[in-house]
């Protein structure tokens, strides 16, 4: 019988010195960075750390690197200027991202909610719950909700019922969504019970978040499983990190794992510009030639959207490789996988001649061709 979540939650790992248990290093970097930045890591995600510093360990080991970033800032995507109710960010004009939790089963080192990790700011009560949802309520315009935090599936059961009943009743909230790591982290947290309530709030779908390969377990599948046999689509959101995954081979080889536990690569995020999270940026071509490497090479269900999450909250941007090299109204010149080039027609533009539409140029006139 699989050991219950919460006991494995209790052994988590709070101070640096729960690390010699494991590896010995030099424990009074890590306890400086703690003092700024607290750590927490479920017992589960400490014991798949193979070495130090591999790409499992700079995920969820504090890092003396935390304190040596020049370039950051709290609140790069200015979710407290997007705030219209405490714990709610309203930034797109049909959707809204609702914060309903302080914990997580594992503090991650390149949290783009980092200034909040470990130090809630929000004492997240049914008050704070229902003034969030009153908002929702009010403004007609929003069709999406995205469950936040934190990580929503920490909370009790009931809760997590009771949010998406409340949300399910409004008239013009048509999907609800969930963002959690906790398949990644506690994979334990996702039982049968949890999935009969999500079960109840169709249409709903998760977002989970993985970041290597090596995340992805028996545990991790069983979980996932679940979700996906409950109806729930499942999405993975990662995030582009430097020495875990910014390797075109990694990363074809985590996208091959996700979908095989059912779960299709949604987004790959540039980094945000997190103060404490320098260490982990790569530059921006870094992530295009990941979806190179993806793109024509494997299934087009394993490429995710290559995404930069606006600085000041400008909303995410999609990056793709430049397929395009040259449109005009007769032709759009384009290069596939391979670096092949390739001519495409337009659609005719049309000519009237005495009430007779003619097309200045037919299909015909292009074949499929190098150039």
């Amino acid at each position: 019988m699989m050991e219950d979540w919460r006991k494995i939650l209790k052994k988590s790992l709070t101070t640096p010195e729960q690390i010699l248990e494991k590896f010995k290093v030099d424990i009074n970097p890590i306890k400086a960075v703690v003092k700024k930045y607290p750590m927490f890591v479920s017992r589960y995600y400490f014991d798949l750390i193979g070495e130090v510093d591999d790409p499992i360990w700079k995920q969820c080991i504090p890092s003396p690197l935390e304190l040596q970033d020049p370039y950051g800032y709290e609140d790069p995507l200015n979710e407290e200027g997007d705030s219209p109710v405490p714990g709610l960010v309203h930034r797109y004009p049909d959707r809204v991202l609702m914060c309903v939790s302080n914990s997580c089963a594992m503090y991650c080192r390149f949290c783009t909610r980092k200034r909040k990790v470990g130090k809630p700011v929000i004492n997240f009560s049914d008050d704070v719950y229902l003034a969030q949802i009153k908002y929702i309520r009010e403004n007609p315009s929003i069709r999406d909700v995205l469950l936040s935090g934190g990580d929503p599936f920490m909370l009790p059961d009931e809760k997590i019922e009771f949010l998406l009943k409340k949300l399910k009743g409004i008239p013009h909230v048509e999907i609800l969504r969930i963002g959690s790591r906790i398949p990644c982290t506690l994979p334990q947290r996702i039982t049968p019970k949890l999935c009969r309530i999500l079960k109840e709030y169709h249409p709903l779908y998760v977002n989970v978040h993985f970041e290597h390969p090596l995340e992805i377990t028996e545990e991790s599948e069983r979980a996932c499983g679940l979700l996906a046999d409950a109806g729930i689509p499942l999405g993975n959101q990662s995030v582009l990190l430097k020495g875990v995954n910014d390797d075109p081979e990694v990363m074809k080889n985590l996208v091959h794992k996700l979908l095989r536990i059912r779960v299709r690569p949604y987004y790959l995020f540039q980094m945000d510009l997190v103060k404490g999270t320098y260490h982990f940026r790569t530059r921006v071509e870094t992530g295009i030639k990941i979806i190179e490497s993806l793109v024509g090479w494997t299934s087009g269900l394993a490429v995710p959207r290559f995404v930069i999450d606006a600085p000041g909250g400008g909303g995410k941007i999609p990056l793709q490789p430049d397929y395009i090299l040259s449109i005009d109204d007769e032709k759009v010149v384009l290069r596939n996988y391979e670096g092949k080039v390739f001519v495409y027609p337009q659609t005719p533009v049309e000519k009237e001649n005495n009430g007779v539409f003619i097309p200045l140029k037919t299909h015909q006139q292009y074949t499929r061709q190098n150039v």
